[in-house]
């Protein structure tokens, strides 16, 4: 017999300055993914914005901003620009594998690398190889590393240039965590390649959307993320289809 569906409790964080807006502070709700349930429970809260980190889902919710805003890119109606075809061209030797929630000292290599280049100043600077491992090992759903290498020679693997940890749900893959090669100008926009291959990759599994976690309007960090349409964010009246170039209120698809 199963164990019984046990409705999660929610807790709300203390405020902490934001990451995203300057003199802004943030503030989470967030509660445990546990249990033989955790997995659904993850697909019912990432439909309505939450995001996973480790065993726990987790949300804004600040007192005074909403300008963190969940969207997902519509993998069946996805049509690449002329940048983003180039980028698939640049990047098609690339061998994609997705393999298991088993963190590695060639990833934590190529994190620190890219953290340093990227994100000098940001909270996860300071991840050892102990808080990798939990990042990447501690999940209660469906996870994956999606190692992006090098054709390798010999029958030996060759050099990873990118990864992500990804979440499978029910309507889609959920990227929870990209990082990549930073300096290499042969390699440049692997960043976009990372998202153009979950994109393809959900479309032909049949997952309808490609989570992207939040968009900021006014941050440079999240721009990247309205270079993919079509992009749908969640709204008070549900997922909708929107254009980030404008600011009027998105119409209902």
């Amino acid at each position: 017999m199963s164990a019984p569906f046990r409705f999660p409790r929610f807790f709300v964080t203390s405020p902490a300055p934001c990451p995203y807006l300057p003199g802004k502070t943030e503030r989470k709700v967030f509660t445990e993914l546990s249990g033989q349930h955790a997995g659904d429970l993850n697909d019912a809260l990432g439909r309505i914005g939450f995001r996973r980190s480790q065993a726990v889902a987790y949300r804004p919710s600040c007192i005074d901003c909403a300008a963190c805003v969940s969207v997902r890119v519509v993998t069946g109606e996805f049509q690449p620009n002329s940048t983003q075809r180039r980028m698939m061209k640049r990047h098609a030797d690339l061998e994609v594998t997705a393999c298991k929630p088993w963190a590695t000292e060639e990833q934590y290599a190529l994190l620190r690398r890219y953290l340093k280049r990227r994100h000098p100043d940001g909270g996860m600077v300071g991840m050892d190889e102990s808080d990798f491992s939990d990042m990447i090992e501690q999940s209660p759903v469906k996870t994956y590393v999606v190692e992006y290498r090098e054709p390798g020679e010999g029958g030996r693997p060759g050099r990873l240039v990118g990864a992500c940890l990804t979440d499978q749900q029910a309507d889609g893959l959920s990227m929870i965590y990209s990082f990549f090669e930073p300096d290499e100008p042969a390699r440049s926009g692997l960043g976009t390649y990372i998202i153009l291959d979950h994109i393809i990759r959900a479309g032909r599994a049949g997952l309808p959307y490609v989570y992207l976690g939040y968009w900021v309007e006014n941050s440079r960090r999240m721009a990247y993320k309205a270079r993919f349409r079509p992009l749908e964010r969640l709204g008070p009246h549900g997922w909708q289809i929107f254009d980030p170039d404008q600011r009027e209120l998105p119409l209902s698809r």
